[in-house]
């Protein structure tokens, strides 16, 4: 079995708005308390998403904050060499000066002085030295201080951002255990509806905005691939009809082109199941959902979502399989990456 990754998982995935109307009341898709699990799932994806933006987004201003404060201890540590050295060349012109009878009266040493005129200039020099360390010290102090009040800013801005990012982590923990107990409940339900072979009404979801200028597009935005096209294994009485998504419970599943829904069908292998009809002959199916989000006979768009990722049927974990066919039965079925691939869209 070949396996592929071209887009990352996102947990959750990071999918595009999913406000979502209500669902019919006798689709079957409600718990107890009467709430539509499939439009809970694709809302709960989106709070999901936008929590997990958020929570990047302060992290990673968190990391920078600590890269500035970091970067002004360095230079503080560097100024802080500096004057260090300069206090020490201070000590050497002091004791030089004392060396040389700077503890006496500079009257007194011009008369002892074997050349007044020589000790003048030295003693300029003296002077000239002192007020040029006195200077830079004054001017490195001065510039410590500032560097010090930066770094106590940008330590703080950086703890003020570790505590916003470290709940933000708490809300997206909290959203995502929200998503799982949704996604579980749905697929619940799902494989009930499955083994009673009574399949719910669609469950209509908000759409997203379409793909503009696009004629076709891969059926899950984000996802690994899994089972190719021809593998084989145990679960399949030949070799394997369609090309695997690894997707979570609910996630959305969109048409890969234009056309009209021919069957909208649950039981069996394929649990529950979208044929859509498009131009040229072909069909694309996508199977083992946890709900449909359109009926047999409607019109679809390029991108437009209709239904959400499951694992009913014959499947041993959540994900979508997907066909592409030259009538809307099974066993007529071709390889589905390079079809896909032969109209711009590559897996």
């Amino acid at each position: 079995m070949r396996s592929s990754r071209r887009h990352p998982l996102l947990v959750p995935v990071l999918l595009c708005a999913l406000a979502v109307l209500a669902a019919r009341p006798t689709d079957g898709t409600e718990d107890g308390s009467g709430t539509a699990l499939g439009p809970e799932v694709a809302r709960l994806y989106e709070d999901a998403a936008r929590a997990t933006q958020r929570y990047e987004d302060g992290r990673r201003e968190a990391e920078a904050q600590r890269s500035k404060a970091l970067a002004y201890e360095k230079r503080l540590d560097e100024q802080r060499r500096k004057i260090d050295a300069m206090h020490e060349d201070l000590g050497r012109i002091a004791r030089a000066q004392y060396r040389g009878g700077g503890g006496l009266p500079l009257t007194a040493r011009m008369f002892l002085a074997d050349d007044p005129e020589e000790l003048m200039r030295g003693q300029r020099a003296h002077t000239r030295a002192d007020l040029a360390v006195n200077t830079a010290i004054g001017r490195s102090l001065r510039a410590e201080s500032r560097l010090a009040a930066d770094e106590a800013k940008a330590r703080a801005a950086w703890r003020a951002l570790e505590k916003r990012t470290t709940e933000l982590a708490r809300l997206k923990t909290g959203i995502e255990a929200k998503l799982e107990a949704a996604r579980a409940r749905l697929e619940g339900r799902a494989d009930a509806s499955v083994a009673a072979g009574s399949c719910p009404g669609a469950v209509r979801l908000d759409q997203q905005d379409l793909p503009a200028g696009r004629s076709w597009v891969a059926p899950v935005e984000a996802y690994e691939l899994s089972a190719a096209y021809g593998s084989g294994g145990s679960r399949w009485a030949n070799r394997h009809t369609g090309q695997d998504f690894a997707v979570p419970v609910g996630t959305p599943v969109r048409s890969v082109g234009a056309g009209r829904v021919v069957q909208v069908a649950c039981g069996g292998a394929f649990g529950i199941q979208v044929v859509v009809e498009h131009a040229g002959g072909y069909y694309t199916q996508y199977a083992h959902l946890a709900s449909a989000a359109v009926d047999q006979g409607d019109r679809v768009r390029t991108g437009e979502w209709i239904g959400q990722s499951g694992s009913t049927g014959n499947s041993t974990g959540p994900h979508l399989h997907f066909e592409v066919r030259v009538t809307p039965e099974t066993g007529s079925s071709l390889d589905p990456v390079p079809w896909l691939s032969q109209r711009g869209v590559p897996l």
